[in-house]
């Protein structure tokens, strides 16, 4: 791999799909094509089960998860947000004779569309909601710690809230297996430059700490100890990964059989999310979240690259729309224009830039020593 930096050299995009060097990070073989089109060939082949296999693998999974919850009212924990990957999760999670329970977190941002997609979905499955709302004061003031902090990662107190809440009803209720519907096929393209940090509480804390002003105290969240105890007890199946999964047809499907309905975007239930990756990364970072998503789906045949070019010659969303959430977000965060706009012009910063666990512990030079021993050794490994 050649790496690029966007300092030293002219700008590259991809041949394969249509990442380029908004990614600091990206790099490009010989003929062009960049490491996460090869990350995604590596990983698909490892760890994607379709057709037979796929079935086969499922049928394995699905009986271990009735033998591990028979004595339960449920045997799995599912997640729901309206979105078509959880949506899916819970009609073949159904269809394959499973009892879910499925959680939901109420963050304050959820657009009209996606609870009603929730409600009818759940309604038509017969599945039992646990749905958890944040306490606004406490939830506002870490998202307007992780704005003040100029990281690109602005939607990370959601995600960690909602993996820790799954984790923590699972426990509660003793439920061995967690389904989620992250997946390889449609989220592999995802520069780590762009956001991480989502599992990493020491990273969100010290965060808020330095930024925040109102104490946490119901947040759910998770540490390092927790972390591991939890990935020693509880199984976490990435369950559309043993599915022929394609977006275009689970959402096709979703709309005949449950009424669902479509937001045009990835992750779009939520305004904020909208609001943050159409709005703030690209104008603030230049990171446009949908190089990501199309990329993966030109890997996995679902569109064309000339039809992902096409796109991205367009606004992320609807300018007016744009307007009414700017709007609505400073509203609801009680944010003046002056104090937005300071926020937007804050120098950039990133994950490395906080205390954090993966500063603690990537960064220290007997992990690098560890780590290079052990990519040696897997290496070697897979000579024999």
């Amino acid at each position: 791999y050649r790496k690029s930096n966007m300092s030293n050299n002219d700008y590259q995009i991809c041949r394969r799909c249509v990442m380029d060097t908004t990614d600091p990070d990206i790099a490009f073989d010989s003929h062009g094509v960049c490491n996460h089109c090869h990350t995604y060939d590596a990983l698909m082949m490892e760890h994607h089960f379709g057709g037979e296999s796929g079935k086969r693998k499922l049928a394995e999974i699905v009986e271990n998860i009735k033998i591990a919850g028979k004595n339960n009212e449920y045997d799995c924990v599912i997640g729901v947000s309206g979105g078509v990957d959880s949506s899916y999760v819970a009609y073949i999670v159904k269809e394959s004779g499973l009892r879910p329970f499925a959680v939901h977190l109420d963050n304050g941002w959820n657009s009209e569309l996606a609870v009603k997609n929730i409600e009818q979905l759940l309604k038509r499955l017969n599945i039992e909601l646990y749905m958890h709302v944040v306490e606004w004061d406490e939830f506002k003031d870490l998202q307007l710690a992780f704005l003040k902090a100029s990281t690109p990662d602005s939607d990370i107190p959601s995600d960690h809230a909602i993996v820790s809440l799954m984790r923590q009803i699972a426990r509660e209720r003793k439920i061995q297996y967690i389904l989620s519907g992250c997946n390889l096929r449609t989220e592999t393209h995802i520069p780590r430059a762009w956001s991480q940090g989502h599992g990493d509480w020491k990273y969100i804390k010290s965060i808020h700490n330095r930024f925040g002003t109102v104490e946490i105290k119901t947040y759910p969240h998770t540490g390092l100890i927790s972390q591991l105890w939890y990935r020693a007890t509880q199984h976490w199946v990435d369950i559309l990964d043993y599915v022929d999964y394609v977006k275009r047809d689970a959402k096709r499907l979703l709309q005949e059989k449950m009424c669902w309905q479509d937001y045009g975007g990835k992750h779009y239930e939520s305004i904020y999310t909208r609001f943050y990756q159409g709005y703030i990364l690209p104008r603030k970072f230049g990171y446009d979240k949908r190089r990501s998503h199309c990329s993966s789906l030109i890997c996995s045949g679902e569109i064309t690259r000339e039809e992902a070019l096409e796109e991205l010659k367009h606004e992320p969303y609807p300018v007016e729309l744009q307007k009414q959430d700017r709007d609505y977000v400073l509203k609801k965060l009680n944010l003046t224009d002056e104090e937005f706009e300071e926020i937007m012009n804050l120098p950039r910063k990133s994950y490395w830039d906080y205390p954090s666990y993966g500063k603690s512990f990537y960064q220290n030079p007997l992990f690098k020593v560890a780590n290079s021993i052990r990519k040696r050794t897997r290496a070697y490994i897979k000579q024999l």
